[in-house]
């Protein structure tokens, strides 16, 4: 009786087994919903020094996958478990545990878009940074004045103001914040092209010089055809040795500013106050854009030395100054003078 009953129950056994290893293939393989384009994508935060046997039962908490245990052998026999990387991964019940499990290994995580607008200080890029929470602001502000950090990047500056170049990047949160400001001055050097950096060894200027002058282009005016007539006022000015006299460039240096410069602020005693100081300012004063970088460098000849704005965001340019108070009076006492 026992001898007939031992076939059957070595069948019975190899069926368990056969039935338990194809459920375990299916579970690692299968996905846990049909894929389709209607699945909802999550974003899961895997925290540093997760191990995969916390990541298998996130995703089963999740919905993401069938079973903790099947995605836990897959980490194992894949090899996995010690290359867990930890980020924000966009994943949804449709894929695969194998898709899952390589997208985690490889670091696929999700990227935010953030654009840095022309013209922003780095104080503002810190704070846009740290709204999207990509950033700590102080802690980007700190590296943007750290020495050590910025010879890492082969520049030998006071600060990194002026060299992060505004464009729209993808960052994801954890990146490191040397790695976010290392990719705005890669940027940077992608701008300035060998023919720019050619012309401004014509110029005799210095990459400094060059992105010293574009940001208060840059801060002076934000319509593109006025650039280079504005570069070239700037340019008359330095080569006759008179003060670029810039507005912008006093604001930069207050450690104040409520929105109104008035008279008192031209006579700061600041490196920053062109009115007083001839020649450069000691370093940008925000972040030029390509535009402005190129009209830096290639200035309309003209005579003009003055210019003053219209109100309507553009400026009239003078020769004399006393076409120049002519225009002071025009639009800006005149129309000061009848809303008074």
């Amino acid at each position: 009786m026992k001898r007939g009953l031992a076939p059957w129950l070595i069948i019975a056994m190899v069926c368990v087994a056969g039935g338990v290893g194809y459920w375990g293939v299916r579970v690692m393989v299968e996905p846990l919903a049909t894929p389709t384009g209607h699945n909802l994508t999550r974003t899961i935060d895997i925290p540093e020094g997760t191990t995969l046997r916390q990541v298998a039962t996130l995703l089963e908490n999740e919905r993401l996958i069938a079973s903790r245990w099947g995605f836990l052998l897959l980490g194992k026999l894949t090899w996995a478990d010690r290359r867990i990387l930890a980020g924000e991964y966009a994943l949804h019940a449709g894929m695969r545990p194998t898709e899952i499990l390589s997208e985690i290994v490889n670091g696929r995580v999700v990227h935010y878009p953030v654009t840095v607008p022309e013209g922003y200080t780095a104080a503002q890029i810190a704070d846009l940074l740290g709204e999207k929470g990509l950033a700590d602001p102080a802690e980007f502000l700190r590296l943007v004045h750290d020495r050590d950090f910025i010879r890492t990047l082969t520049l030998d500056v006071a600060h990194l103001e002026g060299y992060l170049f505004p464009d729209t990047y993808q960052f994801a949160r954890r990146m490191k914040t040397t790695d976010i400001i290392g990719a705005m001055v890669s940027n940077l050097w992608q701008a300035v092209t060998p023919e720019l950096r050619a012309r401004a060894s014509e110029l005799n200027m210095s990459l400094h010089q060059v992105l010293t002058l574009a940001s208060v282009i840059e801060k002076e005016t934000s319509v593109e055809a006025e650039r280079d007539i504005i570069s070239g006022v700037f340019h008359n000015r330095l080569r006759r040795r008179i003060p670029l006299q810039s507005d912008p460039t006093v604001i930069y240096g207050l450690s104040k500013f409520d929105g109104n410069l008035r008279k008192r602020d031209l006579s700061v005693a600041s490196p920053y106050n062109t009115y007083r100081v001839v020649g450069l300012p000691p370093g940008p004063i925000a972040s030029p854009g390509a535009g402005s970088i190129r009209a830096a460098l290639y200035p309309v000849p003209s005579t003009y030395l003055y210019f003053v704005s219209r109100n309507d965001g553009t400026h009239q340019f003078s020769s004399t100054l006393a076409e120049h108070n002519r225009a002071v009076d025009k639009y800006q006492r005149r129309p000061a003078r009848r809303l008074s």
